[in-house]
């Protein structure tokens, strides 16, 4: 870290709105956290009960519930506090950089986690017959620690890069949170190297990802068109629906931002939300509403039936 830097704090615009809108978006935002957590904890309370939930799928499901419930903590109660005082808008440098590590560590896990659901999905439905042999206990840990890794290595770079440069002031975030582009514009040095390395960094291997689940949607796809029975392709394609759901929604905001690292729009931050506040609801309430199987352990677990 660079020893030149002189800010010990900034300010967070938030998100543009008149100072009217406050409480209301207070309160929007605050039942969107509340049933984000408990929803991301229902699942992983539901998946962790019910042995007949314990398969690659779901266990892949519990890290992606985990990484949504704490996805959205990073971000959002930090918003919260900007809709109550002026003082909520200060943020220490330290917690800036401590929020900028755990934004893009949870951030980039998710999106190699996605990938990762794409192939486990890819897997049960081209090839039924040999996925549990090719998906046992110890390759989906090592899937998952792998996207744990790669989404710590990933956030280090990204928090050591954004912060070795000097800042000087202005100290005013046009962003609710702490993330690279926004901080970048008020460095007082040449951020074109950084600004580089967020669009291979984040964009291009983002887009990688993203296209290798397209890719794994379009052999699915193919692989259900053969199947004889109407009943057979109505449920693979029902397996996999809630995913792409999901996975349009995080990727498309991102790759907005990240592929624009040098972009100055203010209309960032809002499109930023779709994929910090929304998309971490947006899991429990696709996985449970439209899976038979987290539906029917979720009626046990409230009627206090046993699970076998």
């Amino acid at each position: 870290m660079s020893n030149t830097s002189l800010l010990t704090m900034f300010i967070l615009e938030g998100l543009p709105h008149t100072p009217a809108l406050d409480i209301p978006l207070f309160g929007i935002f605050l039942g969107v956290y509340v049933f984000t957590v408990a929803g991301n904890l229902l699942i992983l309370l539901v998946i962790w009960v019910d042995s007949r939930l314990h398969t690659p799928m779901y266990y892949f499901l519990t890290n992606l519930s985990f990484i949504d419930m704490w996805f959205s903590t990073v971000t959002v109660p930090k918003v919260l506090m900007t809709f109550l005082s002026p003082a909520g808008r200060t943020i220490s440098f330290h917690s800036c950089i401590a929020q900028l590590y755990s934004f893009h560590l949870l951030g980039s896990t998710e999106c190699f986690l996605y990938t990762v659901m794409s192939y486990d999905r890819y897997l049960a439905i081209s090839y039924p017959l040999r996925y549990t042999r090719v998906m046992r206990g110890r390759t989906c840990a090592l899937l998952a620690t792998s996207t744990w890794l790669s989404g710590s290595l990933h956030s280090a770079v990204q928090t050591i890069l954004t912060f070795r440069l000097p800042y000087c002031g202005p100290n005013q975030i046009q962003h609710y949170f702490c993330d690279a582009p926004p901080i970048l514009k008020l460095a007082c040095a040449d951020t074109s190297v950084n600004e580089m390395v967020i669009f291979v960094n984040i964009g291009v291997v983002a887009s990688g990802c993203f296209l290798l689940i397209v890719s794994s949607y379009v052999s699915i796809v193919c692989s259900v068109l053969r199947i004889r029975t109407s009943e057979g392709r109505h449920r693979a394609f029902q397996t996999c629906a809630s995913h792409c759901i999901v996975v349009l929604c995080f990727f498309g905001p991102g790759l907005f931002i990240y592929l624009r690292p040098g972009s100055r729009d203010a209309v960032d931050g809002v499109v930023a939300v779709f994929y910090t506040v929304l998309t971490p609801l947006l899991n429990p309430v696709v996985y449970t509403l439209r899976n038979k199987e987290v539906k029917k352990a979720l009626l046990k677990l409230k009627s206090g039936s046993k699970f076998t």
